[in-house]
């Protein structure tokens, strides 16, 4: 990272001095953009600036259903594919996976438009996906029609989006396709892979409710490692030895953090009981024998959950009914399987110990 190298002189100053300048060149660009846009008149909000906002980048096999589509493609090919985009373009898509979840982050960002009119720090929803151009207007029409506000697109053409995430600043990325998922993974972005619901479900339409697994999700795998290698008595044991060391972070870890700044803009206003963000921590520990760390990690990061489930091994479908998230995420496929089959919206993080005997099974 930027600024982290050790030593003195003028070769060590290079790296800083070049940050300085690309950082200053941005903000230049910056400027020079908002003071032609601001000659133009609209009543919509006009997109953060990406260093201000939470980059919420979402594939077109996410946002919409596009199975149809996609059976087209792989069948047929990609001309056939593209031609049928095309000759339905004025066909309106039915919503995806992620379509509840991005209507409830434009739902807060309306909340904190009203509150703070000229703070860009709020979500900014990319639609990232490899489809090729001539498949965009189709996209567009849908969107529009939703009213949904996704003003930036990156379509790639059948490249991998992936490189784009980090020169969009990408605080989490959604996609319906797990190899994509899992390369970003690596990159060190948050990420998941969605899956629809079996049933059709009623969401919230005035709060965004987003529940997280713990370990290898907002935690680390590391306590993970020890149930899969030496079980169940070897790891009570060891989170009580631990019980006051954190836990190290997991991919997610961030994005409950972005959940948290906003959350706090809305205490500021005195909107804490009105809040339309509620975060829940659904995990498969026990709370008297390795609950305590978990809560302990949270109040050292300086984060807040609002809900904590400890559910000690029972299945998460049930209590997920109850608390119907727009979005779960798990890192374990069948945590995944057990929600679709009730109802929820769930989102496989590919990260830590349970995927290589997931690959194994």
């Amino acid at each position: 990272a930027p600024g982290t190298m050790s030593g003195s002189g003028p070769e060590a100053a290079q790296p800083n001095d070049a940050a300085a300048a690309g950082l200053q060149e941005a903000e230049q660009d910056w400027a020079a953009a908002k003071a032609f846009y601001d000659n133009l008149v609209t009543k919509r909000p006009r997109p953060p600036k990406p260093q201000h906002a939470i980059t919420v980048a979402v594939s077109s096999r996410a946002l919409f259903d596009l199975v149809e589509e996609r059976r087209i493609y792989e069948e047929q090919g990609l001309e056939k594919y593209v031609e049928y985009q095309q000759d339905n373009e004025n066909v309106t898509l039915k919503p995806g996976p992620a379509f509840h979840f991005v209507k409830a982050l434009e739902h807060v960002n309306a909340r904190l438009l009203e509150l703070y009119p000229e703070d860009e720090e709020r979500f900014d929803i990319v639609l990232m996906t490899n489809n090729h151009a001539q498949v965009g207007v189709r996209l567009i029409n849908s969107i529009n029609h939703y009213g949904l506000t996704i003003e930036r697109f990156c379509m790639t053409g059948g490249k991998s989006p992936i490189g784009y995430l980090t020169a969009y600043l990408t605080n989490l990325y959604l996609s319906a396709d797990s190899e994509k998922v899992q390369e970003a993974i690596e990159a060190g972005i948050a990420s998941a892979t969605m899956f629809a619901s079996n049933k059709d479900v009623a969401y919230s339409d005035t709060q965004l409710r987003v529940a997280f697994d713990g370990d290898a999700v907002l935690f680390s795998d590391e306590s993970e490692q020890i149930v899969k290698e030496q079980g169940l008595d070897r790891f009570f044991e060891h989170e009580q030895l631990n019980e006051n060391k954190p836990l190290a972070q997991g991919p997610l870890k961030g994005f409950l953090e972005d959940l948290g700044k906003l959350q706090k803009k809305f205490y500021a206003k005195n909107e804490r009981l009105n809040c339309p963000i509620r975060t829940f921590l659904v995990t498969a520990r026990s709370a008297a024998s390795s609950g305590a760390r978990v809560l302990k990690t949270l109040r050292s990061w300086g984060l807040e959950i609002d809900e904590a489930l400890f559910l000690a091994g029972a299945p998460k479908g049930p209590i997920l009914v109850k608390i119907r998230p727009h979005i779960f995420f798990d890192d374990q496929m069948f945590h995944i399987e057990g929600a679709q089959k009730l109802g929820t919206i769930a989102a496989h993080v590919p990260y830590g110990v349970a995927q290589k005997y997931h690959k194994s099974a």
